[in-house]
C-alpha cells in the first residue's frame, strides 16, 4: 500500500525499527474516512478491527496501545497486559512495540545508539508542557547525548492557535520558548510551533540528535487526519520496536 507507511527518516541502529501511518489505505468511511486506528471516535468498529489487521501485517507483535490522557506517566511496555492510562511507553525486549495515536500532537520516538531501549510519546501542548518528552528520557536510563529523537506528523506552527496562557506557561518555564509563538490575526491569540517547542526541552535535557517535525497534520488532509481541521476524525499511529 504506496503512501501509507512513513519510515523515520534517522540514522538509528539497524535494530531498531518504526514507521507512522497515514490515512491513506484502511477501509474506514465518511468522517474515518482512510486508515483509521482508533477505537474512541465513532468509527465503525469493524472497519477499525480491519485497520488494525492491516497495520499489524507490518509488525512483529500487536502493539502495546495506551489509554492516552494529555498526561506525563511513561507505561513499560515489556509487562503490559491490558490498556493503561499513559501518553508514553518504553521497550527494552526484543519486538515489543510501543505506540501512540495522534490527529495533529505530536508523535516522538527515541532509541539510544546502543540500541538497547526505545520509545515513543504523544506530546500535545499540555503533556509537553507537563513534561512528557523528560519523563520518557528519565524512563530509559541512558546517557541523553546518546539518544536519537525522530518528531513525527504533528500540525505545524502556522495553524496551531492557542491563547495566551499556553504562552505564557512555556515561556515561564524557558524564555527561550517565547521564539515557538509568534502572533495570530486573532487578537490575544499565538501560532504555536511544537516542534521548535519539543527541540528546545529534549535539547534543555542533552539531547542533541534531533531528527523530523518536516510534516504537518493539518496542512494535509490527503494523507493525514486533523482534530483542529475536521472535528470529528480518525486518529494515527507512530509505532517503534527493538528487531
Amino acid at each position: 500500500m504506496a503512501g501509507t507507511w512513513i519510515y523515520p527518516d534517522w540514522p538509528a541502529p539497524v535494530r531498531v525499527r518504526a514507521l507512522s501511518t497515514t490515512r491513506q489505505g484502511g477501509v474506514s468511511r465518511g468522517k474515518w474516512d482512510g486508515l483509521n486506528l482508533a477505537e474512541h471516535v465513532g468509527d465503525n468498529p469493524i472497519d477499525v478491527a480491519e485497520n488494525r489487521t492491516r497495520l499489524r501485517e507490518m509488525l512483529p507483535a500487536e502493539p502495546r496501545w495506551l489509554n492516552q490522557v494529555h498526561g506525563v506517566t511513561v507505561a513499560y511496555a515489556d509487562v503490559l497486559r491490558e490498556v493503561v492510562a499513559a501518553d508514553a511507553a518504553i521497550a527494552r525486549h526484543r519486538h515489543t512495540v510501543c505506540a501512540v495515536m495522534t490527529a495533529d500532537c505530536l508523535p516522538v520516538l527515541f532509541c539510544d545508539e546502543d540500541a538497547s531501549v526505545v520509545g515513543v510519546a504523544h506530546a500535545g501542548w499540555r503533556g509537553l508542557h507537563a513534561g512528557v518528552l523528560e519523563d520518557t528520557l528519565a524512563c530509559m536510563e541512558v546517557d541523553p547525548a546518546k539518544v536519537m529523537v525522530w518528531l513525527g506528523p504533528g500540525i505545524g506552527g502556522n495553524d496551531y492557535e492557542v491563547g495566551s496562557e499556553v504562552k505564557d506557561a512555556f515561556v515561564a518555564d524557558m524564555p527561550q520558548a517565547i521564539a515557538a509563538f509568534r502572533m495570530s490575526v486573532r487578537e490575544g491569540k499565538w501560532l504555536a510551533d511544537l516542534g521548535m517547542l519539543a527541540r528546545l526541552r529534549l535539547r534543555q535535557q542533552g539531547v542533541l540528535r534531533i531528527y523530523g517535525g518536516d510534516f504537518s497534520t493539518f496542512a494535509d488532509p490527503e494523507r493525514f487526519y486533523s482534530y483542529r481541521r475536521d472535528g470529528v476524525t480518525g486518529r494515527m499511529a507512530t509505532l517503534i520496536w527493538l528487531d
